[in-house]
């Protein structure tokens, strides 16, 4: 594929991660005085290495390339949240140049985009290739594979950077958040959240997340889909039968033991094909 002239050419410079040194763009790669070479494959400019401590990430989200996207589930779930999280209105990123860390599939990336923002998007995995495919179409729209606390970018460009559900998988949230303020104009809009404490995070997702963390991620997401489709019934017909006075007692304990989080009491509207 042909490289297209994007959002980050034509906007702001970009600056190698390595010397702060500006970055020359040639046929298929971002290029430094000091001979820093980044490659642009698949029309994403890279600069890490794939293989991070944030691959699994990647391999899930094309494993499940448009599952949170409101426009493949018809519910404006990410809508809202993104919206909670800015204030209240999408208009403020209006016409703003926003930095999106940890843009993952672009559930968020293509409401920030249909709001009429310029968006560049970067991730730390290769769920860049997932983002792109996604939200390419969109004319204000540049995406990277990069890691947040050096991206090459120079201080203060941004209008608003936004980072949701990112920085607890990072390995110092502080240094992170430290990183990110720095990528924000004086004035701007800094958007971050991190999971509440009460996050559903039972035993056995403990035991499990500790084990498969460690084993490659084509075993750990052949062994999750294996253990939904072996669970997920009792979810359902537990969830069916929610009001009854035994079965909901034992729904809530079945809850507290299952690894499978359900969102059936925080999402039903999606039906049972989606959840």
């Amino acid at each position: 594929m042909t490289y297209k002239v994007t959002l980050m050419d034509n906007i702001f410079p970009l600056q190698c991660p390595m010397d702060n040194l500006p970055l020359h763009k040639e046929s298929d790669s971002y290029n430094c005085e000091q001979g820093c070479t980044y490659p642009i494959i698949d029309n994403i400019p890279r600069f890490v290495s794939t293989n991070n401590y944030a691959k699994a990430f990647g391999a899930q989200w094309k494993s499940y390339q448009r599952t949170q996207l409101d426009s493949y589930t018809g519910k404006p779930i990410s809508r809202d949240r993104l919206a909670r999280l800015v204030g209240g209105d999408l208009d403020i990123v209006s016409n703003q140049l926003v930095l999106e860390a940890g843009c993952g599939a672009g559930r968020f990336t293509e409401i920030l985009l249909q709001s009429g923002a310029r968006v560049l998007a970067t991730d730390l995995s290769d769920a860049v290739e997932v983002n792109f495919g996604n939200c390419h179409h969109y004319e204000d729209y540049a995406v990277m594979q990069a890691d947040l606390l050096c991206l090459p970018v120079a201080p203060e460009q941004f209008d608003v950077v936004i980072c949701i559900g990112v920085i607890q998988h990072t390995p110092s949230p502080e240094k992170s958040i430290e990183a990110l303020c720095g990528y924000v104009k004086p004035g701007g809009l800094l958007v971050i959240d991190h999971y509440s404490y009460n996050y559903p995070f039972t035993a056995s997702r403990k035991f499990l997340r500790d084990v498969l963390i460690k084993t490659p991620p084509s075993f750990s997401i052949g062994f999750c889909r294996f253990l939904v489709a072996v669970l997920w019934p009792i979810h359902r017909l537990l969830w069916k039968y929610r009001n009854h006075s035994t079965l909901g007692t034992l729904r809530s304990r079945f809850i507290r033991w299952s690894p499978v989080v359900d969102y059936h009491d925080s999402y039903a509207e999606l039906g049972p094909e989606l959840l």
